[in-house]
């Protein structure tokens, strides 16, 4: 077997083609320092409490650790607060015969790192020369509990293939991990006694408690090894010889404040009642069968997609709050630093289809998170001069707006941020997704609870921020979707969804009031909301109608779009950055260069509007002026989308794999800041409403496909109205069966 050295190593090899025809695995064959944190990103588990990229146990030079668990939030600088890198729980050191495992040292004679999607399991497996010429075997696995998302377990195997000598093993927390340079950690408590050790630790700012336990398990063949606690770690030492192997076992539990009154106290009785390393993952497995049971994809004739759409789902999955619903699911996942787990507009608008119409307890969670956090956005409506709710376009445990005013340059210069206070349309997306959350489920209750309230509430603000200009009410000032262009007046989007959600807030009123009188009631003395409030929506909704032009079927992207500049973008190619790094902030501003589909945005969500010739005229005009490589990674998806409604199916599966390999293939060179969560949604979207071409009708779900031509099957199950609708399809046929409702019952309460 050849000796490959750290100086040697070459590009790393990523093979999507895994080992098993189901293609549930992502495999990583070869170690590249230089893609260290890409594949950080890229090789993160979790259990939609938290999240640990996928660093190693026993750490390598530069590595960018963290383990980020939802609502887990401090102050900090420029952007008013972030989530937090809690401390680090995959510390293990091993050591023979004084010398540290380490990749960086010695010489790596094999190596693969594999991420299971279907099993949430992690592993690696090395074969490792020492620096004094020893040759080792080592097995890592671990994974985040999906059955007890404050358990988390690893395992190593250390086998020696031609050395006979003293092995340790030495397991610990790093109790004070930064958050892009920003120290957020004070510890109240740390200890060791026997094989169990704990920490106490608090944020600087905002006084949110975490404790963390683990015990330590180490055993030669049917010997268990005594462990012994050392300065708040935990040590194990034994011999081995060629061909015997040593395994370690840490199990941790972790609780915070915003879980339980004493986190520490409960996560040390909870690891007192751990049960093992192996029941504990058979019940992870089995946590993981019943989801993937509702929610996976299966495209056959094309390995590469087939294992991108689980490994996009995989993330979603592991980021989304099963059990929380104060939170929400970062731009970022709870996989890196970007955005400082903030939550956007992807999650309402990118990742909620996928779970309403899959796991619909998970898309109420999501949207209950943005009930909860209506106090901040009616603080912020209020700060703005609007009335009702506002909501922020970054938003965090409060909902109050968090997006940096000023944010230093590349040269130092301050550069001034306007989404916070003029992208309006995520008030009207949120308000989308809580029709759309309605329509799918039919969950009158959550309507009726939370819903109504957040229609009308943000209804109130658009009510108050249209301006009337002397011969309709118009919005004034704002930027749309294509964030190139800001301080636009009428962005088609933003005028059509702001129109959309008039009109939902008053059906949802009309519905309350009559079968819910007392409900209406209660609420329209609590929101003062009037008569005469109702009958303005309507007016103002009307005057936001967008009107293609009758003789070009285009829809103009803000008013004076089509008097700036235009570029042919095929003149800047090659390139390896955005138009707007290329060009400057104000040069593109004045050009008719998208970041991302805007008015092609609108045609999509808003498809019974529009008829088949305006698609394809705005198709026309603005799919050749949107930067797709380097601009934003929501647009793929949707052009995917609509390329499919319009019988571009080739074209469809060039944007569809730019999004399918964002991040496994670092296509934008920017993984190593975490998943791109809108992209992963999106992803889904693309083969449902794309290619699978499902409309969700009065009668259920229903499929119109117009699949790639070498994907022999596609199939997938939707949940709509408490329903299960199996599709299986392919180029000759569709097949479509309604599950029995006693299966559906019994996969809620499973």
């Amino acid at each position: 077997m050849p000796t490959v050295s750290m100086s040697q190593l070459n590009t790393a090899q990523f093979d999507h083609v895994t080992s098993d025809t189901e293609s549930w695995n992502i495999l990583e064959t070869a170690l590249n320092p230089e893609k260290l944190h890409a594949q950080e990103t890229v090789f993160t588990i979790g259990n939609g409490y938290l999240g640990t990229r996928g660093s190693f146990e026993e750490g390598f030079p530069g590595d960018q650790s963290a383990t980020l668990i939802h609502g887990m939030f401090d102050n900090a600088p420029i952007v008013q607060t972030e989530l937090v890198n809690c401390p680090n729980w995959l510390p293990l050191v091993i050591k023979l015969d004084g010398e540290k495992f380490q990749l960086d040292h010695g010489a790596i004679l094999n190596y693969e790192r594999r991420l299971n999607l279907k099993a949430g399991l992690l592993t690696r497996t090395v074969q490792w020369r020492s620096p004094s010429g020893h040759h080792f075997a080592f097995r890592f696995e671990r994974f985040c509990s999906l059955s007890d998302r404050h358990v988390m377990a690893m395992r190593v195997h250390v086998t020696s293939i031609d050395f006979s000598g003293s092995v340790e093993i030495e397991a610990g927390f790093e109790a004070h991990p930064t958050t892009v340079t920003i120290p957020h950690w004070m510890t109240l408590k740390t200890g060791s006694l026997n094989n169990l050790m704990w920490l106490s630790t608090q944020t600087l700012h905002t006084g949110l408690q975490l404790g963390l336990a683990a015990k330590l398990t180490v055993t030669k063949a049917d010997e268990t090894i005594p462990v012994r606690d050392c300065a708040n770690t935990l040590m194990a030492a034994t011999t081995i010889a060629p061909n015997q192997t040593v395994i370690a076992e840490k199990i941790v539990s972790i609780y915070t404040s915003r879980d339980i009154e004493f986190p520490l106290t409960v996560a040390l009785r909870r690891l007192a009642k751990s049960p093992s390393y192996q029941t504990l993952f058979a019940a992870h497995l089995l946590a993981w069968g019943i989801t993937w049971q509702n929610s996976d994809v299966v495209i056959e004739g094309d390995l590469t997609a087939q294992i991108s759409i689980r490994y996009n789902l995989f993330q979603l999955m592991i980021a989304a709050p099963r059990h929380d619903n104060r939170v929400s699911i970062p731009a970022k996942t709870l996989s890196g630093f970007a955005y400082r787990g903030h939550v956007f507009w992807d999650t309402e608008i990118f990742i909620v289809p996928f779970f309403a119409l899959t796991q619909p307890a998970i898309a109420e969670n999501l949207l209950t998170y943005r009930y909860n956090t209506l106090a901040g956005a009616r603080r912020k409506a209020r700060e703005a001069g609007y009335q009702g709710a506002m909501y922020a376009w970054e938003s965090a445990a409060t909902g109050d707006e968090v997006t940096p005013r000023w944010v230093p340059g590349a040269k130092g210069e301050l550069i001034r941020i306007w989404c916070g206070d003029i992208e309006h349309h995520i008030t009207a997306d949120v308000a989308y997704a809580v029709w759309q959350y309605w329509q799918i489920t039919g969950d009158h209750d959550w309507m009726r609870n939370c819903g109504a309230e957040i229609l009308i509430e943000t209804a109130k603000f658009w009510a108050s921020a249209v301006k009337w200009t002397g011969r309709r009410y118009e919005l004034l000032d704002v930027i749309g979707p294509d964030e190139n262009h800001e301080h636009c007046n009428n962005n088609a989007f933003t005028n059509a969804m702001a129109q959309f959600n008039l009109r939902s807030a008053r059906m949802v009123w009309d519905w309350l009031a009559k079968s819910y009188p007392e409900t209406a009631l209660r609420l329209r003395q609590k929101l003062n909301l009037t008569l005469e409030e109702l009958k303005t929506w309507g007016t103002i909704a009307q005057s936001l109608t967008i009107y293609p032009d009758p003789e070009t079927k285009l829809i103009e992207q803000f008013d004076g779009f089509f008097d700036l500049i235009d570029v042919n973008l095929q003149e800047y190619e090659p390139r390896s950055q955005s138009m707007q790094a290329l060009l400057g902030i104000e040069p593109t501003n004045q050009r008719q260069i998208l970041k991302q589909p805007d008015v092609l945005m609108m045609l999509y969500l808003l498809r019974q509007q529009f008829d088949h010739e305006t698609l394809q005229a705005n198709w026309n005009y603005y799919v050749p002026r949107t930067d797709h490589t380097y601009g934003s990674s929501l647009g793929p998806a949707v052009h995917a989308i609509l390329a499919c409604g319009l019988s571009y199916v080739d074209e469809a599966y060039q944007h569809f794999m730019r999004a399918a390999l964002v991040d496994l293939e670092d296509v934008r060179g920017n993984a190593s800041e975490g998943v791109h969560a809108a992209s992963a949604g999106g992803l889904w979207q693309a083969i449902v409403f794309g290619f699978a071409g499902i409309r969700l009708t009065d009668l259920g779900p229903v499929a119109c496909p117009s699949l790639p031509a070498h994907w022999t099957r596609l199939k997938f199950r939707l949940c709509w109205q408490d329903q299960w609708y199996e599709f299986d399809l392919s180029q000759t046929g569709v097949l479509c069966e309604a599950v029995e409702q006693s299966m559906q019952s019994h996969f809620a309460s499973t």
